[in-house]
């Protein structure tokens, strides 16, 4: 359930009639650590086990490589869903350690950070010596666009693509988020033990500091976006080795790092 339909009044030339629009839907997912509640994530339903798989490997509290077990607790009709991680404590993350209860909204990926130094990456800078062709990145998109089932039907999901170093599809996911799409495709790949032949990753809109967080973790070098990218996220692509393009559309775009 990606999408539901709604009936709508649209106005067109001064007159208004009845429409029927299929909308993306949005649905909270509480996820829970060993039968204690963590965190809410508001996300479009499917794939959750890769979203949740990546958002722990992200916030630092499961980055080990052997898969941990889910079980569904709660699934409603409206797509709200209880979801427990099973993982032993002692192979527990920083990131539970410091455990913080937040709520993380389709919008914004690190709205339930409480301090200024939650939002601080560390790690080595990424070794990029790969001679990126600039001239795949149409192509790219192109191959990302075409499955894009939800944004076909609603025009309001986002998407994020992973891709090898010969430029072919690894992994893509659609969600009303950015940062959940960002997270399901790792999130994947991280289940399937593959995450070390990315090369690449293209986003259909912006590209903020957490979606560059991301992807340095996940050791990703380029990240390419449709849409502008923030000054943080510049600043930290440069910090991190990773060559971030941003405003690619048609055969345009704009390199702002490491290239």
């Amino acid at each position: 359930m990606q999408t539901l339909t709604y009936e709508g009044l649209q106005i067109k030339k001064g007159t208004l009639k009845k429409v029927k629009d299929a909308l993306v839907v949005e649905a909270a997912l509480q996820i829970n650590i060993n039968s204690e509640p963590y965190t809410v994530v508001m996300r479009t339903p499917g794939d959750d086990i890769e979203l949740i798989r990546g958002l722990l490997y992200a916030e630092d509290i499961y980055k080990e490589k052997d898969n941990v077990n889910f079980e569904l607790i709660e699934k409603r009709e409206n797509g709200f869903s209880i979801i427990n991680t099973i993982i032993p404590k002692t192979k527990l993350g920083k990131g539970y350690l410091n455990k913080r209860t937040l709520l993380s909204v389709s919008s914004c990926g690190i709205c339930g950070k409480q301090k200024l130094d939650d939002i601080s990456v560390n790690g080595i800078k990424l070794n990029n010596n790969f001679d990126f062709d600039f001239n795949r990145i149409e192509n790219m998109f192109s191959k990302m666009k075409e499955q894009q089932d939800t944004f076909e039907i609603s025009g309001g999901s986002h998407a994020a693509a992973l891709f090898n170093s010969n430029y072919q599809i690894l992994s893509i996911k659609e969600d009303i988020g950015r940062h959940n799409a960002v997270d399901k495709v790792i999130g994947e790949l991280l289940q399937n033990k593959t995450l070390d032949k990315v090369n690449c990753m293209l986003v259909s809109g912006r590209v903020s500091y957490e979606i560059i967080s991301k992807a340095f973790i996940a050791k990703i070098p380029f990240v390419i976006a449709v849409s502008a990218c923030s000054s943080l996220a510049v600043d930290f692509a440069k910090e991190f080795g990773i060559c971030l393009i941003g405003f690619s559309r048609g055969k345009k775009a704009t390199i702002y790092s490491n290239n």
